[in-house]
């Protein structure tokens, strides 16, 4: 579902204007895309915010003159400091096509026994339908042994989504961790190996 924000024309650009824009409540940001010129905007900064929070494929409608345009957020300019957002790209789609982003893989279920799962690859590029972008693609490991290692050819996609990798890209792989030998007992195995050779 599209969030939908307010847009209006900005015609002062530079670091001056951004920051009276800021001051003002408003968030600078640039459309592009499907062959038009870009096109500067200012957004209300807290509604702007609360339309990408927690999500990094943010899908916006915006309100420009009176014409409606769908866009994804693709870019998101923070401050080092502060992690206020400073400036936005948005890209121009339309419903029905697909685009290429990247989501968070997440692990669900517990492996067999004593093992392990851990992620390969934190995120995953998809391609997907603009208006059904998943939030995360889950891979279950529940009951997975040691070896059984999850390739891309083992995930279940939602529908209508595929993945830009290789099938045989390995996503999480299945262990069991060496137990940690104490910093201790590693220093008194060396004495002990120091006397032996004294010894002889």
């Amino acid at each position: 579902m599209a969030e939908k924000l307010a847009a209006e024309l900005r015609t002062d650009f530079g670091k001056g204007a951004s920051r009276r824009l800021r001051r003002e409540a408003k968030l600078p940001a640039v459309v592009y895309g499907h062959g038009e010129d870009p096109v500067h905007i200012a957004l209300d900064y807290h509604d702007s915010f609360l339309a990408v929070r927690g999500n990094a494929n943010a899908l916006v409608e915006l309100n420009l003159d009176g014409e409606t345009q769908i866009a994804l957020v693709k870019d998101i300019q923070r401050n080092p400091l502060t992690r206020m957002i400073e400036h936005m790209d948005l890209l121009r789609v339309k419903r029905g096509e697909k685009v290429e982003v990247v989501v968070p893989i997440v692990i669900e279920g517990e492996p067999f026994g004593e093992v392990v799962a851990t992620l390969e690859l934190m995120d995953l590029p998809i391609l997907a339908p603009v208006t059904a972008i998943p939030d995360h693609i889950v891979v279950d490991v529940e009951g997975l042994n040691e070896g059984e290692n999850v390739t891309l050819a083992d995930l279940k996609l939602p529908a209508d989504v595929e993945a830009t990798l290789e099938e045989d890209t390995v996503l999480v792989v299945l262990s069991i961790p060496v137990a940690d030998v104490p910093a201790d007992e590693e220093a008194d195995e060396a004495e002990e190996a120091t006397s032996e050779e004294a010894a002889e």
